[in-house]
């Protein structure tokens, strides 16, 4: 009888306190039909293992479920985690990033500086994952226990249960054409990059040297003023890019419109990128001065610009080419 009692204490325990003496007298009734009359502790032991677990029994006595997100909105709220979590940390990510970028003045050694815009941008990545992943929860936590349906099927995205209809709305994707979203938060990580760095050239490109608090920016590579007269071409570039991404996002794999749109925008940043540092004037004159100094002659400027060219077409062409190889796969 002891385990009897023990087992009813654990499974009562987990009830209300206005359920527990209705349900544990009809948890002894039911317990001691399931047993022979002349039982002994070996059939006890067979009974409660065929009713199981007392946390699972209580769970059928109770009017709301005992765990947190069931599995009728499991799939849908692990989807909604996996999608929106990491749009928010890289958003916040990149605003953080973007801001420490845009308010630098020059001022103290630069690669502290740096390294702290990246740890307040991870940190406040960080922070505004768990948010989303808390108010998500909550959500779907209060959702869990307002539904009054008691039907235990999980439903879709649309909110239906599924069908084998469903199936006709989704998309085969093989993994060798399929858009990672590792893919896609590395291009706009980058973008947000380039796009700070450009804006912020005087403050971050050109000659440093060692001073008594770290290395300091003495010589800056570009002229800003002309630099920054170029902006609406950058601002094209930018925006066609994150539409590429955004196109990437919705098709999730490479088609050949795809891979066309893909390499149009490299076309144009290629056209913008020589068109901006053909010219020679958008780079400061004192940097022409101090690179004479240091190396007695200043046509090797023309090299380094040529040697930029080519890696950014050979990177583009690279991207273009596995573009189009994945697409026709």
């Amino acid at each position: 009888m002891k385990l009897i009692e023990l087992y009813v204490q654990e499974v009562t325990r987990r009830l209300p306190e206005r359920q527990r003496e209705d349900i544990g007298l009809e948890l002894r009734s039911t317990i001691e039909d399931m047993l022979p009359d002349d039982h002994q502790e070996e059939d006890v032991k067979a009974v409660l293992s065929e009713l199981g677990h007392p946390a699972k029994l209580a769970s059928g006595y109770m009017d709301k479920p005992m765990h947190l997100i069931g599995p009728r909105y499991f799939d849908v709220y692990v989807s909604l985690l996996k999608l929106i979590i990491p749009i928010v940390m890289i958003i916040s990510f990149c605003a953080v990033t973007f801001v420490g970028i845009f308010s630098y003045n020059g001022e103290g050694e630069l690669l502290p500086v740096i390294l702290g815009m990246i740890g307040e941008g991870v940190w406040n990545s960080l922070s505004a994952g768990i948010q989303t992943f808390f108010w998500i929860t909550l959500t779907f936590a209060i959702v869990e226990r307002s539904d009054t349906s008691n039907k235990t099927n999980p439903i879709t995205a649309n909110w239906k249960e599924w069908s084998p209809e469903d199936l006709k709305d989704v998309i085969y994707i093989p993994k060798e054409k399929a858009i990672t979203k590792v893919e896609l938060f590395g291009s706009l990580i980058w973008t947000v990059i380039w796009v700070a760095g450009y804006f912020n050239a005087n403050k971050l490109l050109g000659i440093y040297e060692k001073g008594e608090e770290g290395l300091k920016l003495v010589t800056p590579l570009f002229n800003q003023s002309l630099l920054l007269s170029f902006w609406p071409l950058v601002i094209l570039v930018v925006l066609l890019e994150l539409g590429l991404v955004a196109y990437k996002w919705k098709l999730g794999q490479w088609t050949m419109k795809l891979a066309v749109a893909n390499g149009v925008v490299h076309v144009v940043s290629f056209a913008v990128f020589i068109l901006v540092f053909s010219n020679l004037a958008v780079f400061n004159p004192a940097f022409f001065t101090y690179f004479q100094e240091l190396f007695g002659f200043t046509h090797q400027l023309n090299l380094v610009f040529w040697v930029a060219v080519l890696i950014f077409l050979f990177s583009s062409l690279t991207d273009i080419y596995q573009g189009v190889k994945k697409a026709k796969r």
